[in-house]
C-alpha cells in the first residue's frame, strides 16, 4: 500500500470510482497501528492543513476509515483541527444540534431517498465543505452517494446543448413550501422558524431576504419561500475551471411541495428533467459506511445525497466555510 505524508497508507473502498484520473474517494488509513487513535489523527491534521486541502481539492472526496472515532465530541475535534469557520444551515432539512459544531444529518424517515445536493446550494452563501461521521452503520443500503458536479454538466452539454444554454441564459426560479413547526416525518420537514432562527414574521422576512429570498405567507401559518434567478452551473477557484451542475432542478422540479422553472417562469421541458436525473445517478460513486468512517466532501464540486436504509442509522455532519 502507498504511505503518504509518512502518516496514512491509501487504502481502497467498494465503490470507489477512478474520475478524470483521480479516486474518489480517496480512501486514507492508519500508516501503523499506533497511529489510528484520536489524538494522533487530529495533531496529523493540524500539522498538515494545507497538504490535506490540497488532496480535498484534488480528489473531491477523502474518507478516514480505520481511526478510533467514537462519538460527537472526537467528530467535532477533527472538524475543529482546520480551523475553518462555521456555517450555520439554512434549508428544509429537520437537524438536532448534538455538540458545538455537530448536528445529526437529515433526520427524515429512513425509508425515503434524499435526493443529490449542493448542501444549502440555493442559499448566497454555502459551504465549501460538509463532513460526515458515521457513528453507527446501517444493516442495509443507507449510502451517502455522492456525485462529480461538472461530469453531469458535461454530459448534459453534450446531449442537451440547447436547453442548456436556455437555462443559463435565463436563470432559474425556484419555490418551496414549509410548515411552520418542525415535522420529523418528511426529510423536508423543517419549519419556517427553525430555519430562520425566530417565529416573528417580520424578522423571518427579513433573514430572508439577506439569504437571497422572498417569503409568501401562507393561511395555515406556512410559508413559500421564492429564489431567483438562480445560475444553472458555476466555475469555482482551484477546481480546474470545470463547469459545475450547481442548483437543484432535478430535485425542486415538479413537486408537492417545491417547484424549478426557469426565471422568466418557462417551464423546464420533463424530459430533460427526466434524463438529467439518470445522468446523475449513472455519475453516483456508492460506498458502505462503517463505523468511524469520516468523509470530507468538497461541496463546491460533489451532490451527495442518501439512500433509503433499515434502521439503525447515525450519520453526524458539521459544514464549514
Amino acid at each position: 500500500m502507498e504511505v503518504v505524508n509518512n502518516e496514512f497508507e491509501v487504502g481502497e473502498c467498494k465503490g470507489q470510482k477512478l474520475v478524470d484520473g483521480e479516486q474518489m474517494p480517496l480512501v486514507l488509513r492508519p500508516a501503523e497501528a499506533q497511529k489510528r487513535g484520536l489524538c494522533s489523527l487530529v495533531a496529523t491534521l493540524k500539522a498538515n492543513k494545507e497538504w490535506f486541502e490540497e488532496k480535498l481539492l484534488q480528489h473531491s472526496a477523502v474518507l478516514f476509515r480505520g481511526f478510533d472515532v467514537r462519538d460527537a465530541e472526537g467528530f467535532n475535534e477533527i472538524v475543529d483541527a482546520f480551523g475553518w469557520d462555521d456555517i450555520r444551515y439554512v434549508g428544509p432539512a429537520p437537524r438536532t444540534h448534538i455538540h458545538k459544531r455537530v448536528w445529526t444529518a437529515n433526520e427524515g424517515p429512513l425509508s425515503e431517498f434524499i435526493y443529490y445536493h449542493h448542501e444549502m446550494v440555493l442559499i448566497n452563501e454555502f459551504p465549501t465543505k460538509v463532513i460526515l461521521f458515521c457513528q453507527v452503520p446501517p444493516p442495509e443500503g443507507g449510502e451517502t452517494p455522492f456525485v462529480p458536479s461538472f461530469r453531469v454538466t458535461e454530459r448534459m452539454l453534450e446531449e442537451y446543448p440547447d436547453n442548456v444554454r436556455e437555462m443559463e441564459e435565463k436563470g432559474l426560479r425556484y419555490t418551496f413550501t414549509a410548515v411552520s413547526k418542525n415535522d420529523t416525518t418528511s426529510m423536508r420537514g423543517r419549519g419556517w422558524e427553525e430555519a430562520f432562527g425566530t417565529s416573528d414574521p417580520v424578522e423571518a422576512e427579513r433573514r430572508a431576504r439577506a439569504l437571497g429570498m422572498n417569503i409568501e405567507w401562507l393561511p395555515n401559518g406556512g410559508a413559500t419561500t421564492i429564489l431567483g434567478p438562480r445560475p444553472l452551473t458555476r466555475v469555482f477557484p482551484g477546481r480546474k475551471a470545470r463547469r459545475m451542475w450547481f442548483n437543484t432542478v432535478v430535485g425542486m422540479h415538479g413537486k408537492e411541495t417545491s417547484s424549478a422553472t426557469m426565471a422568466d417562469g418557462s417551464e423546464i421541458p420533463e424530459h430533460v428533467v427526466k434524463r438529467c436525473g439518470e445522468i446523475i445517478e449513472e455519475e453516483s460513486v456508492q460506498f458502505k459506511w462503517e463505523e468511524g468512517d469520516v468523509l470530507f466532501l468538497d461541496n463546491l464540486a460533489l451532490l451527495h445525497g442518501r439512500r433509503p436504509s433499515l434502521p439503525p442509522r447515525k450519520v453526524l455532519v458539521a459544514t464549514c466555510k
